[in-house]
């Protein structure tokens, strides 16, 4: 038994937590001026929220249906495949409709979320089939999630998950095991093309909180990511000098970027994705998210070491994926979540957590899965084959996600939701 619980790290009286309820109009445009994130009237603003993974980018794994090496590009070539171009795209409009519904909308907001990152791929908004050109629905979803959104009083962080040719060779990318972005002019330069239009449409829309141009795009050098990087801030800037632009780091870290100010930066933010205990970083349990929010045995590591780079850099933090609460237990769970979030506000840092939902075939959290919401015990998912698999199975299936019953995270919900002011024992001493 824990003989003490987390801390939960006071909140600088200096910032809040952006919050709201129906909301008539765009929220406030937020910027960034040197390690913070401020509202338009220069006060800084705590970004807590979630991921809304495998809705406009599939990943297998989080529906508990195929491999590592299953991907958004697998699926639709499957479905084309067997049932026609327009077949497919009815039904990759049917798994989108279900998968996320306004119960998923009022429930982030029950949580006490202010932001979510929303994950796309390129060809949710570009004709897949007439490079350049935008789908008769490019904004369908993109605008919908921002309506959305704004109606709960929560901001967007617009994520371009999949870019065309993938930028690295994960399934996450898209398209697995291609890792062309880097290796081919035109697919750098429509991605341009993609970000002006998308700037175009939001630039006075103050419910984008920002837009992180790639995610993950570890394909490359950390120094040829920076020089894209830098192409994609200044192709956003000719058409929006208006939102924040979140400049991913490598796998190896941001020093390639150097001091964003020094090479004509401005309103940027870093994004990293610290996630103890996954991913060969240590194992899950309370031990190594400790060392990590308490800076190590030194107290210059962990998040100071990331505090204290910041300020040289004299750059904001988005944290854009975050998982403080899976295989440790609910109640423990909970209070990691609560703690690594707190944490994180100290120091003015953005985060969404990966992710708002994973279901999986028996349903339920148990020790805690890796979604804020799962389905409950005996809604599971079904053991459905893509390439064998019927029609109208696959239909079904689809239609099914937007109202198989949930089971909430009861511990993460109360945590997260508990009164700030609340305080308890030292994460320190917590045993």
């Amino acid at each position: 038994m824990l003989k003490r619980l987390l801390a939960l790290l006071a909140v600088s009286g200096s910032a809040a937590v952006v919050a709201g309820g129906a909301a008539a109009a765009p929220l406030p445009m937020l910027h960034t001026a040197g390690t913070q994130w401020l509202d338009p009237a220069g006060r800084p603003v705590i970004l807590r929220g979630t991921n809304l993974g495998n809705w406009l980018i599939n990943e297998f794994w989080m529906m508990d249906l195929g491999g590592d090496q299953d991907d958004q590009c697998t699926l639709e070539a499957t479905l084309e495949r067997r049932f026609g171009h327009a077949e497919r795209e009815r039904l990759m409009r049917l798994f989108r409709d279900n998968w996320i519904t306004a119960r998923d909308w009022d429930l982030m907001r029950r949580h006490g979320l202010n932001v979510v990152r929303l994950p796309f791929i390129h060809s949710v908004i570009e004709d897949e089939r007439r490079p350049r050109q935008l789908r008769a629905d490019a904004w369908r979803y993109l605008d919908d999630a921002i309506r959305q959104a704004e109606a709960r009083g929560m901001y967007v962080i617009l994520d371009l998950h999949g870019a065309v040719g993938s930028q690295g060779w994960e399934h996450h990318s898209g398209c697995a095991g291609k890792n062309r972005f880097w290796s081919v002019p035109e697919y750098q330069a429509r991605t341009e093309w993609l970000w002006q239009q998308i700037a175009a449409r939001y630039k006075d829309n103050g419910t984008v909180a920002g837009y992180s141009v790639l995610n993950e795009p570890w394909g490359t050098t950390p120094q040829n990511m920076a020089a894209v990087v830098g192409k994609l801030y200044s192709a956003i800037r000719a058409v929006d000098p208006n939102h924040v632009i979140i400049l991913p780091g490598h796998s190896q870290g941001i020093d390639a970027y150097g001091k964003p100010a020094d090479k004509g930066m401005r309103n940027v933010a870093f994004e990293m994705h610290p996630y103890p205990g996954h991913f060969g970083w240590g194992a899950p349990g309370l031990a190594v998210h400790r060392e990590w929010l308490t800076c190590g045995p030194d107290g210059k590591g962990g998040v100071c070491e990331w505090d204290a780079r910041l300020r040289r850099l004299d750059a904001a933090f988005y944290l854009g994926e975050i998982q403080p609460w899976a295989l440790l237990g609910q109640e423990l769970g909970g209070q990691v979540a609560r703690a690594s979030f707190d944490t994180y506000a100290k120091y003015g840092w953005a985060a969404t957590a990966w992710s708002w939902k994973v279901v999986t075939r028996t349903g339920g959290h148990g020790t805690g899965k890796w979604g804020f919401v799962t389905n409950a015990p005996g809604a599971g998912v079904p053991a459905l084959d893509f390439q064998t698999a019927t029609l109208g199975e696959i239909d079904a299936l689809f239609r099914s996600f937007g109202t198989q019953p949930y089971e909430l995270h009861q511990p993460l919900l109360h945590w997260l939701t508990i009164d700030q002011a609340r305080s308890i024992q030292d994460i320190h001493d917590t045993k």
